[in-house]
């Protein structure tokens, strides 16, 4: 203990001593344990943490499979089939992922309202600092009109009223009994303000999808044997009902696995790549410790020649380097926090679990720990060669050095070299990496999502109550809102719809008329929407052939449809028109969707709903006007209408007015999520933006950092030389020759690690494959610019030195010591 207080006092001061050596270090590390420290905060908020609900590894997804694929589904039938599968589960629930609701009763206010079955609040381990959750009987059909409060909605809107249960609070201008208050800390995906339950009938044979369902395993079953039943499950399933997904089949993960399914190949990529930033650090910081240390080989000959032992300087060149480490790991983690907070801040990246713009990403005893124990590997990782090679001396030669005070040797030179040629390999991984990023977001840039996005406004509202429950009320507002829209004066086109382009939609099975069916009882499956007339024109979607809706296509007239490109390339083949032929949508799934056959009016150009990085699918659309009374019902309760306008000025310059004549249309409703379209387009991407920003980030630190391990180098080796260099200059070498002598030591080390990392990074862009769009993981532009800028980078680095070199004065030179 003696030793290594007596090793830190003088760490401390040989580093007072020496403030450039030591703020280079220090600096260096900073920048590669902050990064590390960054990302690992962001993987340990979204991978590590468990879930804030009680034994959340008790709690699952239920999934549908088929031969698309798996995803979470949930229609009234399949969740009566998993609540039944007793042996597994201790309880199932329903729940869709929340829209608006609006409290009424005073000022209007559109709030998050989640529908729920009665086990939700079971599932998810719920505490209740008032009241309780449903029960059996209020969450069947005319079970009263009830709802559970969420605390923070609680405190905020009621004032934290002790006395609230029991009371009647107004929601879309219906009384409904608050039945219980959540306790704090009840944190949901989807965030609720409040809750009320959906009241399916038990005997329903509602196929719709329009919910996801998740349940709480018994204790001591694992999730192997959930799965087990739920395939026993889904041949029940496909026996009472015949005809719908009979190629389907039931599956289940656990929740976590399914809410960051999304984001862990994308982190794991982030983590690998920050790492390689990690490692170019220590090896900048190995080789100026060795650089330091040739410069202390007298010192460590004097002390070994006086009885020191060679562990015992091992000992205080591993506690300095520690120490360097420690305060580099320090200052890294104040900067890797306050850095990732920024830039969560300015760019989300749609990342899950971070909370808003990355509230909940920081310190936590994961992260410290994190910290500190790759502050203490870092340390010994770039100390520990050093340490050795400086510790081992010998004596006669250095005893020898006289007053030269910088040592060196075949030995010392080989290692620093791979150590620069390791920073030049990685930094070329990580420039492959960022770059094929940086052209996936180029591509997504370029691509035509199929409709015009400047100078739309959208707005959202909740049209739910008894109202709203039938197809004219809506379409009262909706005719009412357009008019009143389409009058301000910078509006070019107003329209409504149920579903946006990016931010999901619906499905629906569909028959043609005339045709005999090709996937079970039906032709097919495409998306489905419901628009008011203007909706194309509000987006400047083409009308490829017929016509578009008007406000004659009301629910007393023909019933129509347009469809667009993609669906008539699929569904009529060889060029045939499928405008004037009949298709029927629904049939079968549920009573709210039973209809006769509509015509076919028009086919519409292709839009990218599912993402700009996914190709057009077949889709139906129909008129808001023609919508089944059912439909409608259901669709207030799942779904808020979506407000297009098109103006002439910056969107945002017309919020007030639209929302004012919104407000009038529609009684007093609010709107809410006023966005741009441009902000939806953006944030459609914003998970690749993510990516290609930090990617960015972690290639352009490796640039510099290997460009500094090659000056460093070639400024060491042009100092250790310069005797040598004077020798040939007397002998006849000019100038150039110098200079060809050293840029080409250096270049040569350069040049090796591009060509090995690029063989590197050939074997590994297969990791970020799934990240690319528009651009192959073997893109040969990326992988000719790539060598060239880091060759032209290392070409300025050892010219500098190189040019230092050939102004030597040879006698000058020949007299160094």
């Amino acid at each position: 203990m003696g030793n290594f207080g007596a090793d830190l006092k003088h760490a401390l001061h040989m580093f007072v001593k020496n403030p450039g050596f030591t703020i280079a270090v220090v600096a260096a590390l900073a920048l590669g344990i902050g990064a590390d420290t960054a990302i690992f905060s962001v993987v340990d908020t979204v991978l590590l943490k468990p879930l804030t609900y009680p034994e959340p590894d008790r709690i699952v997804q239920l999934l549908c499979t088929g031969p698309g694929g798996e995803g979470p589904c949930g229609s009234a039938t399949k969740l009566h089939v998993w609540q039944n599968q007793t042996s597994v589960f201790q309880d199932v629930a329903g729940y869709d992922n929340g829209g608006g609701m609006n409290l009424t009763g005073g000022l209007p206010e559109q709030v998050h309202g989640v529908h729920v079955t009665e086990q939700y609040f079971r599932v998810f381990g719920a505490r209740f600092v008032l009241g309780r959750g449903f029960t059996t009987d209020e969450d069947r059909p005319h079970g009263g009109n009830v709802v559970v409060v969420s605390n923070g909605l609680w405190k905020r809107k009621f004032g934290g009223d002790p006395q609230l249960v029991g009371k009647s609070i107004s929601i879309a201008n219906l009384p409904y009994t608050v039945v219980g208050v959540t306790a704090s800390g009840f944190d949901t995906d989807p965030v609720a303000d409040l809750w009320v339950p959906y009241q399916f009938d038990p005997n329903t044979t509602d196929q719709a999808h329009y919910f996801v369902a998740a349940g709480r395993m018994k204790p001591g079953i694992t999730l192997p044997q959930v799965q087990a039943q739920l395939k026993l499950a889904a041949l029940e399933f496909n026996r009472k009902y015949p005809g719908i997904n009979q190629k389907g089949g039931f599956d289940a993960q656990l929740l976590k696995d399914s809410v960051v399914a999304g984001v862990r190949q994308s982190l794991m990529v982030l983590i690998g790549a920050v790492s390689f930033v990690l490692l170019i650090a220590c090896a900048n910081v190995a080789n100026l410790l060795m650089v330091r240390a040739a410069g202390r080989t007298r010192e460590f000959a004097i002390r070994s020649a006086l009885g020191a032992k060679r562990s015992r300087i091992i000992q205080q060149l591993l506690t300095e380097s520690v120490l360097l480490a420690v305060t580099g790991g320090l200052l890294g983690l104040v900067l890797g926090l306050t850095g990732v907070r920024a830039l969560l801040a300015a760019s989300p990246g749609d990342i899950p679990r971070i909370g808003e713009d990355g509230a909940a990403v920081g310190l936590d005893w994961r992260v410290t720990l994190f910290t500190l124990g790759i502050s203490l590997l870092t340390g010994v990782l770039f100390g520990l060669m050093p340490a050795l090679s400086a510790s081992k001396p010998d004596l006669s030669s250095s005893m020898k050095e006289g007053s030269r005070g910088t040592g060196g040797s075949f030995r010392h030179t080989i290692v620093r070299s791979v150590l620069v040629v390791s920073e030049v390999l990685l930094a070329v991984v990580l420039l492959v990496g960022a770059s094929l990023l940086i052209r996936t977001f180029v591509a997504l840039r370029a691509v035509d999502p199929g409709f015009d996005a400047h100078n739309v406004l959208t707005m959202e509202m909740a049209l739910n109550g008894p109202r709203f429950e039938k197809t004219a009320g809506v379409a009262q507002v909706v005719r009412d809102g357009r008019e009143r829209l389409n009058s301000l004066a910078g509006v070019v086109s107003a329209s409504a719809t149920n579903s946006m382009p990016l931010v999901g939609g619906f499905g629906l099975p569909f028959s043609i008329v005339g045709k005999p069916p090709q996937d079970g009882p039906y032709t097919g499956g495409a998306g489905w929407m419901a628009v008011s007339p203007g909706y194309w024109d509000s987006f400047k979607i083409p009308i490829k052939r017929g016509r578009d809706f008007t406000d004659n296509d009301t629910a007393g007239s023909q019933g129509v449809a347009m469809i667009n490109e993609a669906m008539a390339k699929q569904f009529w083949k060889n060029g045939e028109n499928p405008v004037g032929q009949q298709i029927v949508i629904g049939h079968g799934v549920g009573p709210e969707f039973e209809e006769p056959a509509r015509l076919i009016v028009g086919v519409v150009g292709d839009v990218r709903d599912g993402g700009l990085n996914n190709n057009p699918e077949p889709k139906m659309t129909v008129p808001l006007a023609q919508m089944t009374d059912g439909l409608t019902e259901l669709n207030s309760k799942v779904a808020p209408i979506s407000w297009v306008i098109r103006t002439k000025l910056e969107p945002h310059q017309l919020v007030a007015s639209a929302s004012d004549e919104l407000r009038k249309a529609s009684g007093g409703l609010p709107v809410a999520r006023v966005r741009s379209m441009d902000e939806i387009v953006v944030r459609s991407t914003a998970r690749q933006d993510f990516n290609m920003l930090l990617l960015s980030i972690f290639g352009g630190s490796a640039l510099v950092l290997a460009a500094i391990g090659i000056y460093g180098l070639m400024a060491y080796s042009v100092t250790q030389r310069t005797q040598e260099i004077g020798i040939r200059m007397a002998m006849g070498a000019d100038r150039g020759q110098i200079t060809k002598m050293v840029v080409w030591q250096g270049m040569r080390l350069a040049l090796i690690g591009v060509v090995v990392g690029i063989g590197v990074s050939f074997w590994l862009s297969k990791l970020v494959a799934s990240l690319l769009y528009g651009v192959k993981p073997w893109d040969p532009l990326v992988f000719v610019s790539v060598p060239l800028i880091l060759s032209a980078v290392a070409l300025v680095a050892v010219w500098l030195p190189a040019m230092r070199a050939s102004k030597l004065n040879p006698m000058e030179a020949l007299r160094t010591e």
